[in-house]
């Protein structure tokens, strides 16, 4: 195997490797905060504002702006994607200034349990009313 080849396995693998530690800190916290409203509830919100944290925290709040614009279309066309790119936003900030790892962590889950439903106030956490929430995850 030639030298360039390896230099682009190895990235791929690097660049394989972030996304899977985002999504397994992620959701080690989330199992653990047993929070109701897997879909469109506060379990949800914590989901998207701890993996924006995260991101942020370990990478850059820029990263979270450029997922945000392409994964949920920087809020624009449902309330649930208006929802989920309110808390990444949220997180990111957390992230961006958060000192240490646990301290991000706690400071994600201290906003989601002070948010609300249908807020547009920019440093609160929200999620959609009750009847909306689904159980599930997707």
């Amino acid at each position: 195997m030639s030298r360039r080849i390896r230099l682009i396995a190895a990235t791929g693998l690097v660049l394989a490797a972030y996304p899977a530690f985002v999504l397994g800190t992620v959701y080690a916290q989330w199992f653990s905060a047993d929070l109701p409203g897997g879909r469109n509830g506060p379990s949800d919100a914590y989901r998207h504002s701890l993996a924006s944290a995260t991101v942020a925290y370990t990478a850059s709040p820029r990263l979270v702006a450029l997922v945000t614009r392409v994964m949920e279309r920087d809020g624009i066309g449902s309330d649930m994607r208006a929802m989920d790119a309110h808390n990444n936003r949220i997180g990111a900030q957390i992230g961006a200034h958060a000192t240490s790892w646990g301290e991000m962590q706690d400071r994600v889950l201290h906003a989601v349990q002070a948010g609300a439903v249908n807020t547009a106030d920019a440093d609160t956490i929200t999620w959609l009313p009750r009847e909306r929430w689904l159980d599930r995850m997707y």
